[in-house]
């Protein structure tokens, strides 16, 4: 393979890019191993680069180093769901105070046009469709929070949650996707009424709510 002309890191930046994107969207399975020799191969460049890659991935929870075995992607436990999805929680309840605090700012007709395109995806029972407007809706809300510090954090959970994954596993449970929605359409109500508080006690229901439909729909320990 031919190697290309660049420095250690953006070699190394590359990979982690790569195999963050992977590993979120689940091309690269939970427990899979991943060889380091095979990876510095795909990409065309030394071990080094590679092996720098994945323990940057490891600090993020998204790969696990077993010195002596292996390097594996991540795979969370029932308790590793239940924390990350409690953080999740309190940091989407911030972010739909803040932004109702906001006022009528860009992301709130956003939101509005997320709600339509959501109402028409459950109409149609296209549960692929609506995933993408669940995600959606999520990073409008962090976005409109407008706080790089909560951004950051939300952005990092979400890697670690591999949340591509699990928003549809939680939406094949009956009803889910129907109630996902009208909860949406509550918490974008109180939004626009500039209700901070009940904006925020809404949002953390809703996403207990999702944790639920997750829950009982993973094999986990």
């Amino acid at each position: 393979m031919q190697r290309v002309a660049e420095g250690t890191g953006s070699r190394q930046e590359r990979v982690i890019a790569e195999m963050r994107r992977r590993i979120i969207t689940g091309e690269a399975a939970s427990g899979a191993l991943l060889s380091e020799i095979a990876l510095a191969e795909e990409f065309g460049v030394s071990r080094t680069p590679v092996r720098e890659a994945l323990k940057q991935l490891q600090t993020e929870g998204l790969v696990e180093i077993r010195p002596r075995v292996g390097t594996f992607v991540a795979a969370p436990s029932r308790r590793d769901i239940t924390e990350l999805f409690e953080m999740k929680e309190l940091l989407e309840g911030a972010a739909a105070r803040l932004l109702a605090l906001r006022g009528r700012v860009p992301e709130v007709e956003q939101l509005e046009e997320n709600v339509r395109q959501s109402d028409l995806a459950v109409e149609a029972d296209d549960r692929a469709r609506y995933a993408e407007l669940v995600e959606e809706f999520h990073g409008l809300l962090i976005t409109g929070a407008d706080n790089t510090k909560l951004e950051a954090h939300y952005r990092t959970l979400m890697n670690q949650l591999a949340y591509s994954r699990l928003v549809v596993t939680s939406l094949q449970q009956p009803g889910r996707a129907r109630q996902s929605d009208r909860e949406h359409h509550v918490v974008l109500d109180l939004i626009r009424s500039k209700d901070g508080d009940s904006a925020e006690q809404v949002m953390r229901e809703h996403v207990r709510a999702s944790r639920r439909a997750l829950l009982a729909g993973l094999d986990l320990p």
